[in-house]
């Protein structure tokens, strides 16, 4: 057992015996329940069930691997990614059959909206609130501010979340101090350097906005209110705030001066035809690694990274977010001691975190990753201050919400815009899906 494991199980006995939650002492079996959700009777030896995506097996193995006295069966899914439901769709299953469940399981922040909730009357959530006994509130504090606003719901949290994949403004250093170009710190000032750009080295963008993540880029990170959660029951979607109607404005008048373009930087023959000339591109925490390094084949020394940008006359700067996923302990679960020991290494272990894949969530172990060479060395600049600057200035205004915010991006505005339409021309009918697609869920849609 590492050190770090070590530590997180005396940290969880601790918290356990301060709350009295059943499930978190070793020797637990008919103790009172933490509140919020019935525990099953527990056996410190039980084996736990394990769902994760293939990125993530790695290291759930190198837990399996530092602590072997915890018995795993891990099962490898699609961790519901592009929407798939089928994390929910076994769950409702289970919970018919009354058997069944994972332990712990890697998934989408969309599947919280409904672990959190009963799937019937008779059903208990999935997703055990770990503020109620599982995971201390010492722990949740050093989260990135507003990380687990996707994970709270009636005043819990019932997930950790993995990585976040704050927006940032990347920019091919090379290339701009050529051009003789400064970095900016404001849309107003981006808006104006790109109009530069179309006049001064036609061909060379600032941006694209075509993928169908592009709009969490932009109008999240313009604090656009197009699905934002006034309550669990209820979303306001007013796509004609000055926030969304700025943005789009904005946009519409770079595609026309040809400096943003309609494509998707992950689109086809994209790389090929312009990856050489993506002089700015505002985007996630992963562009530098995935989209410059890896798709690109832009040279190290070359990419790096600066702060959000914001309105001018606003005081505080926000900014949008393109991914992350979670982990939730299963409230039926017989080892909780177990589960929670898991999700809570894999989420706060330096030891796991320090090698990770994207950005982690966890202030702390952000710092190991950004401390990693792998994590750093590629840029032109030290980013490690403009992520985490960054991963504390995520709009929370954006709703986690039951359905995926890119299907009426995908669907109505992608190709309205590549059929000649503005940004500006299609607000409304992107409003107008976001609505029916709320609607659709059970959702109250107000635009106040």
């Amino acid at each position: 057992m590492t050190s770090s494991l070590r530590r997180i199980m005396a940290v969880l006995a601790i918290g356990a015996l301060a709350t009295g939650c059943a499930s978190a002492d070793p020797g637990a079996g008919d103790e009172t329940p933490a509140a919020g959700f019935t525990a099953q009777p527990q056996d410190a030896n039980a084996k736990i069930t394990v769902w994760t995506d293939s990125t993530r097996l790695p290291s759930v193995q190198a837990f399996q691997k530092a602590d072997p006295n915890v018995q795993m069966d891990v099962v490898t899914y699609d961790g519901s990614a592009d929407g798939s439901t089928y994390l929910q769709t076994k769950v409702q299953l289970f919970d018919r059959t009354g058997s069944g469940w994972p332990d712990v399981v890697f998934a989408s922040p969309t599947d919280v909206t409904w672990a959190s909730q009963p799937t019937s009357p008779s059903a208990q959530a999935f997703a055990a609130p770990v503020d109620e006994g599982l995971v201390p509130a010492d722990t949740l504090k050093n989260f990135a501010d507003g990380s687990l606003a996707p994970c709270q719901f009636g005043g819990h949290t019932y997930c950790l979340r993995n990585d976040i994949a704050q927006v940032v403004l990347w920019y091919d250093k090379t290339l701009l101090d050529q051009f003789g170009y400064s970095v900016p710190t404001t849309w107003e000032e981006y808006q104006a350097l790109g109009e530069k750009v179309a006049r001064e080295h036609p061909g060379y963008l600032v941006g694209a906005i075509g993928d169908t993540n592009s709009h969490e880029s932009y109008f999240w990170s313009a604090q656009c209110p197009a699905q934002q959660l006034t309550d669990a029951k209820t979303l306001r979607s007013n796509l004609q705030d000055s926030h969304c109607t700025k943005m789009a404005s904005l946009l519409d008048d770079l595609i026309k001066a040809g400096s943003v373009s309609k494509q998707g930087f992950f689109g086809q023959g994209f790389a090929k035809d312009y990856g050489g000339k993506v002089l700015m591109a505002y985007g996630p925490s992963w562009y530098g690694q995935y989209l410059f390094n890896s798709a690109f084949k832009t040279p190290a020394g070359q990419i790096t990274a600066a702060a959000p940008l914001k309105w001018q006359g606003e005081s505080r700067t926000y900014t949008g977010n393109v991914g992350g996923g979670v982990w939730m302990i299963s409230s039926h679960s017989k080892n909780l001691k177990a589960a929670t020991a898991l999700a809570s290494w894999l989420t706060t272990s330096d030891d796991n975190l320090k090698g990770a894949p994207t950005y982690p969530a966890y202030s702390p172990g952000a710092k190991a990753w950004l401390a990693n060479p792998a994590n750093k060395d590629y840029f032109a600049t030290d980013v490690s201050g403009v992520f985490q600057q960054a991963a504390d200035e995520v709009w929370t205004g954006w709703g986690n919400t039951k359905f995926s915010d890119a299907t009426a991006w995908s669907s109505v505005v992608l190709p309205a815009v590549t059929a000649g339409r503005t940004l500006t021309e299609t607000l409304p009918a992107w409003q107008n899906e976001i609505t029916s697609e709320a609607k659709s869920v059970g959702y109250t849609v107000t635009t106040q």
